[in-house]
């Protein structure tokens, strides 16, 4: 192929990724296409684990961040990782692993939640170095629900009961949140109307020790940076 061809080529598929930027966005381009140190990764909607939702519904799936968050630590050119949060929760070992997966990364992470952290969302909030909310965003705690076929067993029971404790310990290991607290918050039955749990904003979250700051996007990449300094 001549070189003249080549550009051509290469012109054309430009053309065609601004009208897609366009037609999804609205957008003549994302951004990211400049220089940075850092990794940026957004967790959305419902995290996807083993079963696939509803074409309907925003999901982020897991099995796509896996290798995102394996090229942090394996390429020796970004320094630092910062998760942005909006998230209503999801599959709880899904959430569990992607939650491990940051919390065990050498460089530095810097979580920012903001709309929402709910559920499965809160390990992941936590599993950073330094964890920020924005001061509307809201964090709703309560125990781990299933779907589909329940055998009404006691090994089915047991199941469900170390799984929430796995829940539980996680959050308690990875913020400065009291366990007492925690299973308190998420078995309380006066403050959400159709379920059992609490919904926290973002000074409650901070008040309780989920979370160590009130803040946004500029305060978490001004932490993020300074954790790579050191």
């Amino acid at each position: 192929m001549s070189e003249e061809k080549e550009k051509k080529n290469t012109g054309e598929e430009k053309d065609t990724e601004s009208v897609d930027l366009i037609k999804e966005l609205g957008l003549l381009s994302t951004g990211s296409t400049f220089k940075s140190d850092f990794q940026y990764i957004n967790i959305i909607g419902s995290i996807e684990g083993h079963t696939a939702l509803p074409t309907d519904n925003k999901t982020t799936k897991y099995e796509h961040l896996i290798p995102q968050l394996v090229a942090v630590e394996e390429n020796p050119e970004i320094k630092g990782l910062l998760l942005i949060l909006n998230t209503v929760g999801g599959d709880v070992e899904a959430g569990l692993a992607l939650a491990e997966l940051i919390a065990s990364l050498s460089k530095p992470t810097v979580t920012l939640v903001i709309g929402g952290g709910h559920s499965i969302g809160i390990p992941l909030a936590v599993s950073s170095n330094y964890s920020f909310v924005a001061k509307t965003a809201t964090m709703t705690m309560h125990p781990i629900r299933t779907s589909g076929t329940l055998i009404t067993a006691d090994a089915t029971f047991e199941y469900m009961r170390r799984t929430q404790e796995r829940v539980v310990d996680f959050i308690v290991e990875h913020s400065n949140a009291v366990k007492e607290d925690v299973e308190a918050k998420m078995n309380q039955t006066g403050n959400m109307s159709n379920d059992v749990g609490t919904v926290l904003f973002g000074p409650d979250a901070v008040k309780m020790g989920l979370v160590n700051e009130i803040g946004g996007l500029n305060d978490a990449l001004a932490k993020l940076k300074e954790l790579a300094k050191n």
